[in-house]
């Protein structure tokens, strides 16, 4: 199968009062068409910047991309003109951010932000748009959209405030859509709804989607695939089972670990040893090692590469030598 999205070895770089920063090392990726690919980590690890990578969001200065690849459908966006990227932001490749309230402009209605992005890539009339708009509502599953058509984000729940956000985002139906956190500072119902509402949509409308989260039981329940990130790395790649079922790498996991088993009693809450080094202070060796209880003096000096051992890849030289 072709990917639809296809990233390779992809270096990003922020200029930082400590000099060039890596926030992306050599990150390779693909999501084929229809396909859930999530990418879990720690806030930090850079989800979120891969995501505006692919977006060509990447804020320049300070950032900037050092090298690889990203191709949507074949086509390099890494060296596409801005003016291209504009076409394709909606019309091929739409995101969903973890706030919309800072997404939203608060001084327009959501209708009127909606109907704007169809009349970027559609030639339809502002009557049409705002029509179309309405209809989008409804289908995102918000009630009485008319009225709230004519309503500003502050006057709508946190909730709605995220349908929004998806109906803006597939109002063009674009073929990939990225969803960063989605379901942040919701609470747990709505999150199944939003999670219900993203599988609707890509059903419907056949589009692949990227989900970005640190939370496991999103990727369990919405997934088809799984990429572990850390400190700006990929450190494990496989099929939503063989990860959860199957983790490699310590941090994954750690990361598996630290969600309680109710169903057989366990309600302790675990967490993973120490933080996420700064970027600026990564050594020569493997970021996790200071944080592994496997780690020797190899892992510490030397940066393990992403090759397969048991079910799946993982970046660990203790897997891959079997000491785990």
């Amino acid at each position: 199968m072709n990917a639809l999205l296809e990233i390779e070895d992809l270096n990003v770089t922020f200029n930082t009062r400590h000099g060039a920063v890596t926030a992306l090392d050599s990150v390779s990726l693909h999501v084929n068409a229809g396909e859930t690919l999530g990418v879990v980590g720690e806030s930090g690890c850079g989800k979120s910047i891969t995501a505006l990578s692919v977006m060509g969001l990447i804020p320049s200065p300070p950032g900037r991309i050092a090298g690889g690849s990203i191709r949507l459908n074949g086509e390099e966006l890494t060296t596409a003109s801005p003016a291209r990227m504009r076409a394709i932001r909606g019309a091929e490749a739409a995101m969903i951010f973890q706030e919309p309230m800072t997404s939203l402009n608060p001084v327009f209605t959501v209708g009127a932000q909606i109907a704007e992005a169809i009349m970027l890539h559609q030639k339809v009339s502002a009557d049409q748009a705002m029509r179309d708009a309405v209809a989008l509502l409804d289908r995102v599953g918000i009630p009485s959209p008319d009225a709230r058509a004519r309503d500003y984000p502050h006057q709508l729940s946190g909730g709605m405030r995220q349908r929004v956000m998806i109906a803006m985002a597939v109002s063009c139906r674009p073929k990939m859509l990225i969803a960063d956190e989605p379901t942040t500072a919701l609470d747990v119902t709505v999150q199944a709804q939003i999670f219900d509402l993203l599988n609707e949509i890509q059903r419907d409308f056949g589009a692949a989607i990227v989900l970005i989260t640190h939370d496991m039981g999103a990727i369990a329940e919405m997934a088809d695939r799984v990429a572990v990130m850390y400190a700006g790395r990929v450190i494990e790649e496989a099929t939503a089972d063989d990860v959860l079922d199957h983790p490699q790498h310590p941090y994954a996991r750690g990361l598996i670990d630290c969600i309680p088993n109710i169903a057989k009693g366990d309600t302790a809450l675990r967490e993973i040893p120490g933080v996420v080094p700064p970027l600026h202070m990564l050594g020569a060796g493997c970021a996790f090692a200071a944080r592994c209880a496997h780690a020797n003096d190899r892992c510490r000096t030397e940066k393990p590469k992403l090759a397969a051992h048991g079910h799946h890849p993982a970046a660990c030289h203790a897997v891959q030598e079997g000491r785990i």
